[in-house]
């Protein structure tokens, strides 16, 4: 739901330094922000949109949202940090609240705090101490803002209420010096009879107490943190109340995900999640264990208590208590949660907020800057396109071409080495014998390949002869496209390993499962599935590819979503030559 701000109110500190302003909903003026929802949890749930919508329009990175329930904002003396008990409508909210963010503004980073939440059990032993921010806690991203929902019943009160929320933010969280304050007023009249319905269906029954436990458990992969990631943990730090343990999916575990060459790395996503939970909850013990199986610590723990899971991985959650049972354990609580939709996704993509959507949605955009090399002339901008055997990599070479590039095939340059006369030719022959040469004399570049696949000394020797020539004729069809093309596409399959990069501007990778690209192989070139597999074991890993990549490719899908990759990719490659051209122009 987009929701026009209609206005804001801006306080930095200083009595006289208060004005109301107008802004357009793209404007963004703060990178860190504190949202302080004070709505009571019964209108909470539909005026989650608006507000998201109204605070995206002031912050621009990460968005922190603190919950108190019918705080006053307007009498300072009663505007303090108290301990909130644990109920379902919070647990609901939160569901609620990524969900919204997913939809209004996904481009923020939304991380709801835990740390004024606590079960009253949990509070045995305090002195009655009732204040969770003994001292203000210190964020990963220094709020440099404070915002509210808290709702003015009088116009005259702005200043008061803007000063009191910035004490209140003080008290709480470590702020940059100079925090402003927001008092958003999205339109919300066409709530508040809806909100008046929802009152009388659920009636005056007082908040559900939710169950808590001392230990609770988690897994996944947790591969760029997203709103359903972010629901699950945040569930699961409302719920403890002293450890939380996750379960961090690696190596054997990853095989078969989508894309999987493009999930973090392990200590990247273990970097994350520690940042994430330290500002969630910082009061728990967290551990996180790496999962090479899918039970991990859940089926020897003892001290655990509750494992959350969503409706999909129910089951994985009984599983795991039938293995604690065979263990002499007892079972764990399941605590279930739904899954968020997406409300985005393409055909290729899961319904839900998944991380395999995510990473299909990086395909054609640029995950690392390109390294500038000064030797290379700006004209003509060099794609170095690579990718294993069967990846597609050729028909998306010719997609690019008939985008406008000019195409230049090393594997038709690589033929041209092997014709008689030429400079490799001879020594390829002295070095495998005549036996590889056809009736007329011409290299059988089949029979070659059953000398060299599987045998690396013998692949070596082959590509120390051949490399360096088709290098200098690449060299020469750069030279000749400098004088019509804007762009040139270097379709070589071996563009890594023979080094050609430094005669490129940008490394575009193409990727398939080996399992698919061994049945190209074999319905393409009438190979068995072990010629077809040894073929690829002779090549760079996709990983290892990717790991060298500016941009990568997929051909797994039908070949009107390769289109789309394809053009998303020259779109962005555009963009980046023109800014490429303005930033050296003698104008800028």
């Amino acid at each position: 739901m987009a929701v026009q701000l209609s206005f804001q109110y801006l306080h930095y500190g200083s009595p006289t330094a208060v004005c109301v302003c107008h802004r357009p909903a793209s404007m963004s003026m703060f990178s860190t922000g504190i949202l302080v929802l004070t709505s009571p949890l019964h209108t909470l749930p539909l005026r989650i949109a608006p507000v998201l919508s109204s605070a995206a329009q002031v912050v621009e990175r990460t968005l922190y949202v603190h919950l108190h329930p019918g705080l006053n904002l307007g009498s300072a003396g009663q505007a303090r940090p108290v301990y909130i008990p644990p109920v379902a409508d919070v647990s609901s909210l939160i569901a609620r609240l990524y969900s919204n963010a997913a939809d209004v503004c996904g481009h923020l980073d939304v991380r709801v705090l835990l740390t004024n939440f606590r079960a009253q059990q949990s509070l045995v032993g305090t002195g009655g101490a009732n204040n969770p921010f003994p001292s203000p806690q210190t964020l990963s991203h220094s709020p440099e803002v404070v915002l509210t929902d808290f709702h003015l019943q009088d116009p005259d009160q702005s200043l008061l209420v803007a000063q009191c929320l910035q004490r209140y933010a003080g008290h709480c969280y470590t702020c940059t010096p100079g925090l402003a304050s927001v008092l958003l007023h999205p339109h919300l009249d066409t709530l508040e009879e809806k909100e008046e319905v929802e009152l009388e269906r659920h009636g005056p029954a007082g908040p559900e107490p939710l169950q808590t436990y001392s230990d609770v458990v988690v897994g996944g992969t947790f591969d760029r943190l997203h709103g359903a990631h972010k629901t699950l943990l945040n569930i699961s730090c409302l719920l403890a109340n002293k450890r939380f343990v996750i379960g961090l999916c690696d190596s054997e575990l990853l095989k078969k995900k989508v894309l999987k060459e493009l999930i973090e790395p392990y200590a990247l996503r273990v970097e994350r999640l520690q940042e994430f939970l330290q500002d969630v909850k910082p009061s728990l013990q967290y551990e996180i264990v790496p999962l090479s199986e899918p039970f991990g610590p859940s089926i020897t723990d003892s001290n655990l208590q509750c494992i959350v899971v969503s409706e999909e991985t129910r089951r994985g959650g009984e599983a795991v208590n039938k293995k604690r049972l065979e263990n002499g354990l007892s079972e764990l609580v399941l605590h279930e949660i739904q899954v968020i939709k997406d409300a985005h996704h393409s055909e290729i993509e899961e319904e839900k907020i998944s991380s395999s959507s995510l990473r299909s949605r990086l395909l054609g955009t640029l995950l690392t800057p390109p390294k500038d090399n000064p030797l290379l002339p700006p004209v003509p901008y060099v794609i170095g396109l690579s990718g294993g055997s069967g990846s597609g990599k050729s028909s998306i070479a010719r997609r690019l071409e008939a985008l406008g590039a000019v195409r230049i095939d090393s594997d038709q340059l690589g033929h041209e080495t092997y014709c008689p006369g030429a400079a490799a030719y001879q020594r390829v022959v002295e070095e495998f014998g005549e036996d590889i040469l056809n009736d007329d004399k011409t290299i059988n570049r089949r029979s070659l390949g059953r000398k060299v696949f599987g045998n690396k000394e013998r692949l070596k020797s082959l590509t120390d002869i051949v490399w360096p020539e088709i290098a200098l004729l690449v060299k020469h069809k750069i030279q000749q496209a400098r004088e019509g093309k804007q762009v040139c596409i270097l379709d070589a399959a071996v563009l890594l390993e023979a080094g050609w990069t430094e005669m490129v501007h940008e490394v575009w990778v193409t990727i398939i499962p080996e399992e698919e690209a061994a049945l190209r192989i074999m319905a393409r070139d009438g190979v068995s599935e072990e010629d077809a597999r040894r073929r690829l074991e002779s090549q760079w890993s996709n990983a290892q590819q990717v790991g060298h990549a500016n941009v990568v490719l997929c051909t797994l899908w039908e070949p009107d979503v390769t289109q789309r990759q394809v053009q998303k990719a020259w779109k962005l490659l555009q963009e980046r030559i023109q800014q490429r051209w303005e930033n050296n122009s003698p104008l800028s």
